[in-house]
């Protein structure tokens, strides 16, 4: 074989800093902590307090390796630690504060936790798992000392003492660009959450696709606003891609929920682009309507994590100018899998033509094979009808779990069941159909519980929709619409089964609508239809 020859520097998340600290030394970072609603510095700033880091990170022992745990919502300090651990050779670990205390538990032990760095507001999370955590040595606590609150845990210190008395040089080690950077665990739906190890070249090829002009096409002209949180996914890749292209960082701390806070962020920071799951563009949107408060800057959102409702896209496209992209991913994923952007000459389809494609979760980005297998295992042609299982294989694709001795993920052939159920077009735009596990099988047939609630949160007292499969004696099973709905707003049964008439098959249409004042959702913010099949387990169809 003849080489070329040419040279093989490491892809690391230590590059991105040495770049971003050196080409956008004044790019903004702006966010919202407890102790300073709004925290402003730049690159320059962040970078040089990550080298204080490093050097702290050494003078607790911790070596390559080691697994650093964060429990951090979205601010600069959690940015500091998603370059700071990775670059200094160990595995930056973010847990997500929204799981059970008894998986939090589990997850700390099973990756073996040397240091933890928390929010102040999970401190009462850690006082009920004292003494269980035997790996943990330390806690540092994301603030200063003057808001440091008071805590039974012992050995605490704040961030600002723990970094603040260390050098600001601090030579970087030369990685190996397969080494592990980031762990995060599923939220473990079907026994305990399984760890997902990245390394740092698939993190730096992740972020390369992230910002192509077809996935979110981000530049030094944008001001980006990851409502998806650090703690899950990388925050899809953002805190990296966006100090590769020199993007300003908007960052909302835990006020991610806060429309009030998101409008005013987005208002005054110049936001061109965020990202976030469909339940907080509903609420946004809902807080617009209600305020007339509008989004001058802010020309993209990013929608992921379940389906994106029609009513979503079209209400910011037609009330905000705004252009809605959806993806399609998981943890195991990085979590890119498919992006829609439209191919050229798409936008001047007819409405509907172009609403069809809209809605679909989008086309495979270089770097991930996709196929779709049936029930036999053969793979199935993009023709837009024929519909199988998701599998997947790539740069940024899981191949085994963290320390997961038995149960491999992989086909033989290499590729990751993801246990979705989709159909490809041949213009290769996927479209979800449902979880393997959610699918509804009514006479033989199947039921797309994704597309009945899509179509089902159109109806204007809906604020949210589920639906799940209970059982029928003549059809096996029927699905069933679960509506949370719009305070002030109301509406029957029939009215929103009508509503449903001409929009969907007509024999997929639910037989019977129930209301309830809460839908439960997962620690991710999905929709849980494991709960909801407990609360209506006892609920016959017929």
């Amino acid at each position: 074989m003849l080489s070329g020859q040419m040279m093989t520097l490491p892809l690391s998340i230590t590059s991105v800093m040495r770049f971003a600290e050196k080409a956008h030394k004044d790019t903004e970072i702006v966010s919202v902590t407890p102790d300073n609603p709004r925290h402003r510095y730049t690159y320059a700033d962040a970078f040089r307090r990550v080298r204080q880091l490093a050097n702290a990170l050494k003078g607790s022992g911790v070596g390559s390796g080691d697994r650093v745990a964060t429990l951090a919502w979205n601010d600069h300090r959690h940015l500091e630690l998603y370059y700071g651990i990775p670059s200094y050779g160990a595995v930056c670990h973010t847990i997500n504060p929204r799981l059970f205390p008894e998986q939090v538990e589990y997850i700390v032990n099973h990756a073996e936790n040397k240091l933890l760095f928390t929010d102040p507001a999970f401190l009462p999370l850690l006082e009920t798992l004292q003494g269980k955590l035997p790996s943990l040595k330390q806690i540092v606590v994301l603030t200063d000392s003057l808001h440091m609150p008071e805590t039974s845990l012992s050995g605490v210190v704040d961030y600002e003492s723990y970094i603040g008395n260390q050098p600001d040089a601090f030579d970087w080690p030369e990685l190996d660009e397969n080494a592990a950077s980031g762990l995060c665990y599923t939220s473990g739906t079907t026994g305990n959450p399984k760890g997902v190890l990245y390394s740092h070249r698939s993190t730096l090829l992740h972020a390369y696709a992230t910002i192509t002009p077809d996935v979110m096409c981000l530049s030094s002209h944008d001001a980006v606003l990851p409502i998806v949180p650090m703690f899950h996914v990388n925050a899809w890749s953002i805190p990296y891609a966006a100090p590769i292209v020199g993007s300003k960082l908007v960052l909302p701390g835990s006020q991610m929920g806060d429309s009030e806070t998101l409008q005013q962020l987005i208002d005054s920071e110049g936001v061109t682009i965020s990202a976030g799951v469909p339940t907080i563009w509903l609420a946004l949107l809902e807080y617009l309507r209600t305020t007339g408060k509008t989004l001058e800057s802010l020309n993209r959102v990013v929608v992921g994590g379940a389906a994106c409702p029609l009513s979503i896209i079209g209400e910011f496209e037609q009330r905000h100018n705004i252009k809605t992209l959806q993806g399609w991913g998981m943890t195991e994923t990085s979590p890119l899998g498919v992006f829609n952007t439209l191919k050229s000459g798409m936008a001047k389809l007819p409405k509907e033509e172009l609403d069809e494609i809209k809605v679909k979760q989008g086309r495979p980005i270089f770097g991930v094979d996709i196929r779709i297998i049936d029930e036999t295992g053969a793979e199935q042609p993009w023709d837009g009808e024929s519909t199988g299982e998701v599998q997947v294989k790539g740069n940024w694709v899981c191949n085994s779990y963290f320390r997961q001795e038995t149960g491999a993920p992989l086909n033989d052939d290499g590729f990751f069941p993801t246990g979705d159920v989709a159909s490809i077009d041949p213009q290769g735009f996927m479209r979800i159909t449902d979880r393997i596990k959610d699918v509804i099988k009514s006479g033989g047939e199947w039921i797309s519980s994704i597309d009945l609630e899509n179509a089902a949160i159109g109806h204007p007292a809906v604020a949210e929709a589920a639906v799940i499969g209970v059982p029928h004696a003549k059809w096996t099973e029927r699905p069933l619409l679960i509506v949370k709905k719009v305070d002030g707003v109301n509406a029957g049964k029939e009215e929103i089964l009508s509503f449903l008439e001409g929009k969907v098959a007509k024999w997929w249409i639910p037989d019977d609508v129930q209301f309830i004042d809460e839908i439960p959702h997962t620690a991710t913010g999905k929709i849980s239809k494991k709960d909801l099949r407990e609360i209506f387990s006892d609920y016959s169809a017929g």
